[in-house]
């Protein structure tokens, strides 16, 4: 694996950050695709086994159990020396505004009550391998000019679908926008 330091910080992390959303019990948030937490322990170490040492998550992915299910991995699986979090915060609620709490107590009290961790959305063990095998890879220069080029959108043009099995049964209009 190769490190960078993070930023201007001297903070040494992988070149790759293993992104956590994908991590979280299912029934607990807006994603039904998330996967538990042994398997997300599996990922986790399998990432720590190859040299990852930095981790993104936040408190709103599957709410909370994200957070708690690296926590917990990275508790068991490494020293707390050895890696980098990366986290979010929910923004403060208007009771909280309303209360005068500052965006810094805020953040306190959401460590304090919710964070349980001590300290590339991956959700398959060949993500993470896939991830850093490319790290070694080499593009030459007209490789790099491609990968470089600014991204042009296309005009959307398709149908949106409640893909869910809940609402197999109802009826759906379905569109496919202005093609002009």
């Amino acid at each position: 694996m190769k490190y960078v330091k993070l930023g201007n910080s001297d903070l040494n992390v992988s070149r790759i950050c293993m992104g956590c959303m994908g991590f979280g019990d299912a029934a607990k948030g807006q994603h039904s695709w998330t996967i538990d937490e042994e398997h997300s322990r599996e990922i986790i170490k399998r990432g720590l086994d190859l040299g990852v040492n930095f981790y993104d998550t936040a408190i709103a992915y599957q709410g909370g159990t994200s957070e708690q299910f690296v926590g917990r991995a990275l508790r068991d699986f490494a020293k707390r020396e050895d890696v980098v979090v990366a986290t979010k915060f929910l923004p403060r609620t208007p009771d909280e505004i309303e209360n005068g709490i500052s965006g810094q107590q805020h953040i306190e009290n959401m460590i304090n009550i919710k964070v349980t961790a001590p300290i590339v959305g991956a959700t398959k063990l060949h993500h993470i391998e896939g991830a850093v095998k490319a790290v070694d890879m080499a593009l030459n220069d007209s490789e790099i000019a491609y990968l470089e080029e600014p991204y042009v959108p296309h005009p959307l043009a398709g149908v949106m679908a409640q893909n869910k099995r809940t609402n197999a049964s109802e009826n759906h209009g379905w569109g496919t926008g202005n093609q002009k």
